[in-house]
């Protein structure tokens, strides 16, 4: 593995910084290799059902075996799930969905009804159903792919390394976390591009307006010239729109 674990914490940063550095603005395929090529079955790539399908083409041609877990929240669109079928079956592989505690569930529900997130933010719900089994599982790896890019959300995504240490989680035992994000320096547009060069399967929501998918009461379609983000909790402030999965991005940096 990268790093050995009687490594002190400034050495691995130092480490990342210096593999962020070189690897800044290579092929997203490099970016899997070297994550597969340091980590070995001790990554996974978080799969949401939007634009990070093409993250499994590209492991698919590098002929790469690939761990795959996805966040079933319970209220994901019912696109969203015959899409996780249709990648079963082009790659070959099983997504492994990842649920909720019953329990903090039925509380939430039982106090604040189903929609509360109207009211009081979305915070609460996504930490019971995404950030609290997201944190399980990190648990039992060394790394995680996702498909973040920098375009996705200017004001918290606008710096995001290609490589990083995530500081919002822990690893196997303890260990430090390291976040991979191979399409950090792609634009929508270049992801769409070879979405459709590769016949990648893709979220049929995308052909009605929904650019980023999440949770069906807080997913929309935006309107032409709106930015992807708009249609996530729309009644939320925009410097809001995170869910806690990728809050290393709003931490003041700890380099």
């Amino acid at each position: 593995m990268l790093m050995p674990s009687e490594n002190t914490v400034d050495h691995e940063v130092n480490t990342i910084d210096e593999l962020a550095r070189d690897l800044e603005g290579a092929h997203p395929r490099r970016i899997l290799e070297k994550a597969f090529d340091l980590f070995d079955d001790q990554v996974a790539v978080s799969f949401s059902g939007a634009e990070d399908v093409l993250l499994l083409e590209y492991a698919h041609q590098l002929r790469r075996p690939i761990r795959v877990f996805t966040l079933d929240t319970g209220r994901l669109h019912p696109e969203t799930y015959r899409l996780f079928g249709e990648v079963e079956q082009r790659y070959g592989i099983r997504v492994e969905c990842l649920f909720p505690d019953t329990d903090s569930i039925e509380n939430l529900v039982r106090r604040k009804g189903l929609f509360s997130f109207y009211q009081d933010g979305h915070s609460e719900c996504c930490g019971i159903r995404k950030v609290a089994p997201l944190r399980r599982h990190l648990k039992s790896l060394g790394a995680w792919i996702t498909g973040q890019r920098r375009d996705q959300n200017p004001g918290t995504r606008s710096q995001l390394a290609v490589v990083q240490i995530d500081t919002s989680f822990e690893g196997r035992d303890g260990s430090t976390l390291v976040k991979w994000n191979p399409l950090a320096c792609r634009t929508s547009t270049e992801v769409w591009d070879d979405i459709r060069a590769y016949g990648v399967p893709y979220n049929k929501l995308h052909e009605r307006g929904f650019v980023s998918i999440g949770c069906e009461p807080c997913t929309r379609a935006v309107l032409p010239g709106q930015h992807e983000r708009e249609g996530r909790w729309w009644w939320e402030n925009a410097d809001k729109k995170e869910c806690g999965l990728h809050q290393v991005n709003v931490l003041p940096s700890q380099n």
